[in-house]
């Protein structure tokens, strides 16, 4: 494809085809479409590395493929914070070019890889987690459309979509007695994410009496996905405390 030839989205999706199909392989072998979502941008961001895992998804058989979810799905929780555990990825160690990844590299860059992962959620994920427009592409490719259709013809620019506060948001619970300051809050994430933060609200209450509830605004949505990891309801470790976190709705207390 030349340099100044803007593709179109069939070109991307073309070009994405095996990463739809490694969702579509999650999700068929029982993962939960989220974490399915997350594992395939995990593994195209450290494609970018040369941990070749989308590029040989078609020769793993389903037992190696649920090996590959377990290790992504581990370091999903080692991003949230969850590293009470050794974190072991062997297979994905023997697809990389040296043979070995330091699991040190997801705890001191944190930022980084959440970052590189959200930006894949944002943008080109839309196309590649669309099923819809896969089975267009397939129905154009086998001959059962004429021409191609406008949404596969229409050239592929990624801007990014202002996204309301209220799908970027997450409400948070704590325990009687154990609420957590917003600032210890916003610079948990602002020191394991980076700035990803827009405002962490609390709950308005009279007589001095703690917060029991509150809600945090993330810069972009994909954050939320990396957060629940396709669970309801997580919660974090602040410190000797805990906060619960799970999708914000408007109709949750008005906070």
């Amino acid at each position: 494809m030349a340099d100044n030839v803007t593709p179109t989205v069939r070109d991307v999706l073309f070009a994405y085809n095996t990463a739809h199909e490694a969702y579509g392989r999650f999700v068929c072998n029982g993962v939960n479409q989220e974490q399915a979502r997350n594992a395939v941008a995990l593994l195209l961001w450290l494609e970018q590395g040369d941990v070749e895992a989308i590029r040989h998804m078609g020769s793993f058989n389903d037992n190696v493929l649920m090996h590959l979810a377990a290790e992504a799905n581990s370091i999903m929780l080692y991003l949230r914070g969850e590293q009470s555990f050794f974190l072991e990825i062997p297979l994905l160690s023997r697809l990389a070019p040296q043979g070995f990844i330091d699991p040190g590299f997801f705890v001191f860059h944190q930022d980084l890889v959440v970052r590189g992962v959200a930006d894949i959620l944002d943008g080109v994920g839309a196309l590649i987690f669309d099923d819809r427009l896969y089975r267009l592409l397939a129905r154009y490719q086998t001959g059962l459309l004429g021409r191609m259709p406008p949404e596969l013809a229409a050239p592929y620019t990624f801007r990014s979509v202002p996204v309301p506060e209220d799908c970027r948001s997450m409400f948070i619970t704590f325990s009687r007695g154990q609420h957590v300051d917003r600032e210890d809050i916003f610079n948990h994430f602002r020191n394991k994410w980076g700035d990803c933060i827009v405002r962490v609200l609390m709950e308005k209450t009279t007589c001095g009496a703690p917060p029991m509830y509150g809600r945090i605004i993330f810069k972009r949505k994909a954050f939320i996905s990396l957060v629940l990891n396709g669970e309801q309801l997580v919660h974090i470790n602040i410190g000797d405390r805990q906060i619960w976190l799970r999708k914000y709705y408007p109709c949750m207390r008005n906070v």
